[in-house]
């Protein structure tokens, strides 16, 4: 049988010098998407990873085949009012795209179909429509495309009436428009050509050429994002500016926008909030004053200056606030705590609040699409680890709920009595108290020797809510065991749990991770020789960091789209990921940061040593990792390693950031992962 050979980078030394410190990147030069030897490589990787994998690719048809059967091919979303139509959202037997209908009235009037993703979508490899907003008249819509995954999106009108699509386009955008009151004025977000920072608001005037469009506000703080929104009240439009640390809005009556906008709050660094209106006056969730984990404020819309803000919900050290959702008459307040997300009733009259009572230590709840003022009803969602997810509506008045929707997973195998969902915690090194989110069959014991997938994200605050997953079963169903890890960089245990993952104390979301690593490993839930470690994006950075301090703890890691050349990204401030993520990870120009990075850094930090088997992906029009970082990553790794394991780089040739988009085909991509999981451990079948 002859050997297949995996491709060899050529080598092209590359001197980078910052702070006196010289680093040779012998891969900079795949930094070219325009370079046929660049094309050429990822083409070669790609086809070492097909024959590496060949005796797979029918296990893989059939992972897909079995996660295709769970899914509801006919699937809709639930209905929703808004201004006198109810919208719907649903899909159709072997159609990869969504159909966006509405009814006007009442759901048994015909069903006026606004947009055929599978129609516009065809002739092209990648297809995303985003960006879906009706004119207050009903009788417009704009939309936003992007065919290349790069999240560049050309902004176009449609009549709804008639179907036509209008000669008005606008290109070069985030995707995100909003209508003035008058049905004549569109504002939109414009993205920088070559860093893809939303950097511009835009007033476009209906029927007109763009090239005519009046620029209503420059962002030019590069560290700064900007977007457009109307209010739920329909009364203001309003712009908002955002970096990590610091946010801002200026606002406009709706009704006259060619006025200009006033600022409701100057920025100040460090002062985060949101502006939420009702009545005469805006709610404000900010950490003013010290609020770490923010509190409720609530000013005059005609004084809106921090002074006049005052405390509607205060602090509190243990309770994070995350959103409010405003009716009529209840104010509903999303919190967390102690990692877990609720939903708070308050009603304005006073009347006694209380809490929506959710059970499991592992679930997910929050508000859903809720448009209405003026109504007793709140739409949420709630899934768990072994709860499909469902749409429920609860009558905030009556205390009563009516399931709306719940998921319903095809194929007569699954009973949610067959699973086990549990948090258990963990002891960090430095004493923090981390949880883990666990699923697995029943009939699983801890005896050691169980196949287990550590799952983690780590960055940005974002937290990481356990979700029900159809495609997991096909792990869970053959043995493994699921774990999410909390860890430090995410919001899970309130705002300071994110303040201690990031910038200087970044070292922590991988100390966690591995901490909880090697708990599972003492706890006989898995061992060294059985458990596998995935992350994708900034998870993908967590991923490297990881393999670079304890590849021994690992037999296999997946890497999706991966953030690891950090210091020669964020040393380019003319890429995305770059200038806003100053306050994430620090900002390289200054060497205690560049010192700091480059101790983690996971492309600087390989080192001749054993890696664990590992599947890398990514995406050639990838705009927030550049494809070039986990090719120079694999290349550089090829030439270190000191084992025989697995390494493969899969580029999807036609994607972005989000990988495929149609809903089958992400679901061809997963079954790539999971076959090379399952293949690891002995089992094709």
């Amino acid at each position: 049988m002859t050997k297949i050979i995996p491709p060899v980078a050529k080598i092209i030394p590359h001197i980078l010098e910052k702070h006196n410190d010289v680093r040779i990147d012998n891969y900079y030069w795949l930094n070219d998407r325009e370079n046929p030897e660049v094309i050429d490589y990822l083409n070669k990787e790609n086809k070492y990873y097909n024959e590496m994998t060949a005796h797979t690719k029918d296990f893989q048809k059939s992972l897909f085949e079995e996660m295709k059967s769970r899914i509801k091919e006919d699937d809709e979303s639930v209905p929703y009012l808004y201004n006198g139509y109810y919208y719907i959202t649903r899909f159709e037997i072997g159609q990869d795209y969504p159909i966006h209908s509405r009814k006007k009235g009442s759901l048994e009037a015909p069903e006026e179909i606004m947009f055929d993703c599978n129609e516009m979508a065809k002739g092209n490899a990648y297809f995303q429509l985003g960006g879906v907003s009706v004119s207050p008249d009903n009788q417009f819509a704009t939309f936003a495309v992007d065919k290349k995954g790069r999240r560049i999106y050309t902004i176009q009108i449609k009549n709804l009436i008639t179907g036509e699509i209008l000669s008005d386009k606008i290109e070069n955008t985030s995707g995100g428009s909003v209508w003035a009151n008058d049905n004549q004025t569109i504002l939109y977000t414009h993205q920088d050509k070559k860093t893809l920072r939303s950097d511009k608001i835009f007033k476009h005037k209906f029927g007109t050429d763009s090239k005519e469009d009046v620029l209503v506000f420059h962002e030019k703080d590069d560290t700064f994002s900007v977007y457009v929104y109307k209010e739920k009240s329909k009364k203001y439009l309003v712009i908002g500016s955002s970096s990590t640390l610091t946010s801002e809005y200026q606002i406009l009556n709706a009704n006259t926008p060619d006025e200009e906008f006033t600022v409701f709050q100057p920025r100040v660094r460090g002062l985060e909030y949101t502006i939420s209106h009702f009545e005469d006056a805006f709610y404000v969730l900010t950490n003013k004053d010290e609020a770490t984990n923010f509190k409720l404020m609530k000013t005059p819309e005609a004084a809106t200056l921090k002074k006049n803000w005052a405390d509607v919900i205060p602090h509190r050290e243990d309770v994070l606030l995350e959103d409010i959702e405003i009716f009529k008459d209840y104010l509903v307040v999303e919190e967390r705590n102690n990692g877990l997300t609720k939903l708070r009733i308050m009603p304005w009259s006073g009347t006694e609040e209380y809490y929506l009572p959710f059970e499991s230590e592992t679930y997910s709840a929050y508000t859903s699409t809720n448009v209405d003022f003026d109504t007793n009803i709140l739409r949420y969602g709630y899934q768990s680890l072994t709860t499909p997810s469902s749409v429920i509506d609860f009558n905030m008045k009556a205390k009563t709920k009516e399931i709306k929707k719940e998921q319903q997973v095809l194929g007569g195998n699954f009973d949610k009595s067959n699973y086990v969902e549990k948090r258990i915690w963990v002891i960090a090194q430095d004493g923090a108290k981390v949880p883990i989110s666990m699923i697995h069959r029943k009939e699983i014991t801890q005896n050691g020797k169980n196949p287990l997938l550590q799952y983690a994200y780590g960055s940005y605050g974002y937290s990481m809510d356990c979700t029900f997953s159809t495609t997991r079963l096909s792990l869970l169903d053959r043995g493994f065991i699921f774990a999410i890890a909390h860890i430090r960089g995410g919001e899970d245990l309130g705002r300071p749990w994110y303040e201690n993952g990031k910038l200087l104390k970044k070292k922590n979301t991988f100390s966690d991770f591995i901490d909880c690593s090697k708990f599972l490993i003492s706890s006989n839930y898995t061992s060294a020789e059985h458990l596998y470690a995935e992350g994708g994006s900034a998870g993908g950075l967590l991923m490297g960091a990881v393999i670079n301090t304890a590849p021994e703890l690992y037999n296999g890691v997946i890497a999706q789209v991966p953030f690891v050349d950090v210091i020669t990204t964020m040393l380019d401030d003319s890429i995305p990921l770059t200038t806003g993520e100053y306050d994430e990870w620090g900002n390289p120009n200054e060497k205690e940061y560049y010192d700091y990075m480059l101790s983690y850094s996971p492309y600087d930090n390989v080192k001749k040593q054993k890696y664990p088997n590992m599947l890398i992906t990514t995406g050639l029009h990838d705009s927030q990792v550049q494809y070039w970082e986990p090719a120079k990553w694999i290349a550089k790794l090829r030439t270190l390693k000191t084992d025989t394991n697995l390494l493969y780089l899969n580029t999807n040739m036609d994607a972005g950031h989000g990988g495929a988009s149609g809903r089958f085909e992400a679901l061809k991509e997963i079954a790539k992962e999971f076959s090379f999981l399952l293949d690891l451990e002995g089992i094709q079948k």
